[in-house]
């Protein structure tokens, strides 16, 4: 039934997907009962040879309930769903862990601007790197992703790590991620940005740690 969304490689991905659960048989079951009430309402109240129709006078109180009563289950509904989020929300966007690794990203019309900060881990020094599009980071590692954005807004997506953030322009801010499993990731721009929207797309290429000291190497051969 979920086979449509991507892999999940990330270590709160699978948080996520429990939530995104939640909403779905929620939404579900309460699509089918409505259409199954409307469908039982027709088959009641259909119209028949020999049966007169009636008028019904105006029931104030029954009329409320009919809107009042919906109106009160979704309104427990979402609450359930936002108690059960809230501690996932928390420990992802309030209380983000120290990053082994930091990179800034820079969305602009119409690409991505990576910077490193270089062996130094320092950004605004001379060892800093900027390149276009593409991301490398360790697997097994907290990367803290700092998001900004040159001209209008964009938002920051990685499918298959569960994350989505807004990058707005004169507003630096702040977002983690852990990759769990190596491989090459779409990086795409989620915030129509455009007229070249649909072709800003970037690349996460996630290393084991080898790989990753190898890539650090070739980069920064000097180091």
């Amino acid at each position: 039934m979920w086979s449509w969304l991507p892999e999940n490689v990330s270590t709160y991905g699978g948080d996520i997907d429990s939530i995104l659960y939640l909403i779905y048989y929620i939404t579900g079951a309460w699509f089918f009962l409505t259409i199954g009430i409307i469908v039982l309402f027709l088959f009641l109240y259909r119209h028949r040879e020999g049966r007169r129709a009636t008028y019904i006078h105006g029931n104030t109180l029954a009329q409320m309930a009919w809107i009042l009563v919906p109106t009160l289950i979704v309104l427990g509904l979402d609450l359930w769903i936002d108690f059960q989020s809230a501690p996932i929300w928390e420990r992802i966007k309030v209380h983000m862990p120290p990053g082994d690794v930091r990179v800034q990203v820079t969305g602009k019309q119409f690409n991505w601007e990576i910077l490193y900060p270089g062996p130094d881990g320092r950004f605004g020094t001379a060892d800093d790197l900027q390149v276009d599009n593409e991301l490398h980071v360790p697997v097994g590692q907290v990367v803290r992703v700092t998001l900004k954005a040159k001209d209008v807004i964009h938002s920051f997506f990685l499918p298959n790590l569960r994350l989505k953030q807004d990058a707005l322009p004169g507003r630096e801010i702040e977002a983690w991620f852990e990759a769990t499993k190596p491989g090459v990731y779409e990086i795409p721009c989620a915030e129509l940005c455009g007229f070249g929207h649909s072709g800003m797309v970037g690349y996460l290429t996630v290393h084991s740690a080898e790989d990753y000291e190898k890539w650090v190497k070739r980069t920064w051969p000097s180091s």
